[in-house]
C-alpha cells in the first residue's frame, strides 16, 4: 500500500502594509492552506489574493479559524461566551468562503488557529462551540486538529469527518500535546532534523517528545507553519524527504466543483 499524506500550512497572515511569510512560495510546495480569516490576521485583500492563488495551483482552502485578537496573533486564550465563539467562527467561515467562492472554488476545510486550537485539546465548551459552528454551516466539511483532542473527539461525535494532523516544526510534550511557545525549543528551525520527524510521523506515525521519548502522532496532514523563519526552506525540504520516501503527498480534502 502506498503511503499518503498531506502537507498544509498557514497562510494570508499578512494585514495592510504588514507583510508575514512567503505565501506564493509556499504555495508551490504545499497541497493544503490553512488560511486566516481576518480575525488573527488577515485583510480583505490578502485573503483575496491568497485565494486567488491557491485556485489556481489547485491546492486545497482551509479556514483557519481563531480569536478575535489582531494584536496578539490569536495566540492569547480568550474566555468567551460559547455562543459568542459559535457566532465568530460563523463570521470567518462566510467571510473566506465569499473570497473562495469568487475564485472559483470553496472552503474545503476548517482548522482552528493558535490559543484557539490549543485551548480545545481540553477546553470542551469552546470545542462544542467550533464543532456547533461547523455543523451549522455545512456538516460535510472536514475539520483539522491534533489526535485525542476534545475537538476532534466532539467533532466525531456529531458526524463530522476528522482529520488528524501533526506539526513538522514544533516540539511536542511527553502527553501528545505541543509544547508553549513561551518554552523554551518550542519551535525547531533545522530542515533535516524537521524532514526526518516528518518522514517518521509518515511511515510509523509516532515522534519523539521533547524529553526523549516516543509518543504516537498519527497523522495524515503536518504542517508547516509560514511565518517561522526558513519556513520555505522547511517546507521544501520536508515535501523532498516525502517524494524521496516513496510517500505520495496530495490533499486530504480533494478540490472539486464550487458550491
Amino acid at each position: 500500500m502506498t503511503l499518503q499524506i498531506d502537507l498544509n500550512a498557514d497562510l494570508g497572515e499578512g494585514f495592510g502594509q504588514w507583510t508575514l511569510g512567503d505565501d506564493d512560495a509556499l504555495l508551490d510546495v504545499v497541497t493544503s492552506v490553512n488560511v486566516a480569516c481576518g480575525f488573527h490576521a488577515g485583510d480583505p485583500s490578502v485573503l483575496r489574493r491568497v485565494c486567488d492563488m491557491a485556485a489556481e495551483r489547485g491546492v486545497s482552502i482551509g479556514a483557519q479559524v481563531g480569536y478575535r485578537d489582531l494584536a496578539g496573533f490569536g495566540r492569547r486564550f480568550i474566555d468567551m461566551d460559547p455562543d459568542e465563539l459559535t457566532q465568530d467562527v460563523l463570521y470567518q467561515i462566510g467571510a473566506l468562503e465569499a473570497f473562495a467562492r469568487v475564485a472559483g472554488t470553496r472552503v474545503r476545510y476548517i482548522k482552528p488557529h493558535g490559543a484557539l486550537y490549543n485551548a480545545i485539546v481540553h477546553h470542551e465548551e469552546q470545542a462544542s462551540a467550533v464543532v456547533t459552528a461547523v455543523t451549522q454551516y455545512d456538516a460535510s466539511l472536514p475539520v483539522l486538529g491534533l489526535p485525542g483532542s476534545a475537538w476532534l473527539r466532539q467533532a466525531e461525535e456529531a458526524g463530522l469527518r476528522t482529520v488528524k494532523e501533526a506539526f513538522a516544526d514544533r516540539n511536542y510534550t511527553p502527553e501528545g500535546t505541543l509544547v508553549s511557545r513561551r518554552e523554551p525549543n518550542a519551535v525547531l528551525h533545522d530542515p533535516e532534523l524537521i524532514a526526518q520527524r516528518c518522514v517518521d510521523i509518515a511511515t510509523t506515525g509516532r515522534i519523539r517528545a521533547i524529553d526523549g521519548t516516543e509518543v504516537a502522532a498519527p497523522a495524515a496532514s503536518l504542517c508547516v507553519h509560514g511565518d517561522t523563519e526558513g519556513a520555505v526552506d522547511v517546507a521544501r525540504r520536508v515535501r523532498l524527504a516525502l517524494d524521496e520516501g516513496d510517500i505520495s503527498i496530495r490533499p486530504f480534502a480533494e478540490e472539486g466543483p464550487p458550491r
